[in-house]
């Protein structure tokens, strides 16, 4: 559906490129309750009989991510990330693990733990500008687990963990080619908007 010297400053720095550009400061703020998402789990099964769990990310699933992004093909990643990526470091993979429960928030389409070698096979995730009370969302999901409802799920787990948080708008940059994402973003009542200085690339706002 649709950067290391220090390397803590280094997965600082390339988290930047997976949210876009922020929206313009309001003349106003909220002060946002610091809450924690609850940690609930959801028991799935793909077409294919795929056994898999809806549940938040977790610390230790940096390698089950690394290896969710190398399964992705080079079109999936662009869709999410707006430009190529070739890899996806251990630096920056930890980092989009260990949140910040008040900031940021993910969950993943994964494996059951009894399963054997932990997998992930979807990421949602939003990361909230605690001055705006705005929280921005990405989302990717492997392919052959597309055209089932686990985007339209993953993306009504977001909006629950958003408004939990307090969040006030949330908001992605989505490709225009991205018909899948702008589908989705309009069938749960997302906005859209031009981006003034990335050409090819629609901004989504959902008032919440």
């Amino acid at each position: 559906m649709n950067n290391v010297t220090n390397p803590a400053r280094h997965a600082e720095r390339r988290v930047k490129p997976l949210f876009g550009m922020r929206p313009p400061p309001r003349r106003s703020y909220f002060v946002r309750a610091l809450r924690r998402v609850d940690d609930v789990v959801e028991t799935l099964t793909a077409r294919d009989g795929t056994a898999l769990v809806l549940r938040p990310i977790r610390v230790d699933d940096v390698e089950a991510l690394q290896r969710f992004f190398s399964r992705l093909t080079p079109e999936e990643v662009r869709m999410r990330f707006l430009h190529p990526l070739n890899e996806l470091p251990e630096p920056f993979a930890r980092e989009l693990c260990e949140l910040d429960p008040a900031l940021a928030f993910a969950w993943v389409l994964a494996a059951p733990d009894d399963a054997g070698t932990p997998e992930i096979y979807a990421v949602a995730r939003a990361h909230v500008d605690a001055v705006l009370d705005h929280a921005e969302f990405a989302i990717v999901l492997e392919g052959r687990f597309n055209r089932q409802g686990f985007g339209t799920l993953l993306m009504r787990r977001v909006i629950d963990s958003a408004r939990k948080l307090g969040v006030i708008e949330l908001w992605g940059d989505v490709l225009m080619e991205n018909g899948a994402m702008l589908a989705l973003c309009d069938a749960l009542g997302f906005q859209r908007s031009m981006t003034a200085h990335n050409p090819g690339v629609l901004r989504v706002q959902l008032a919440l």
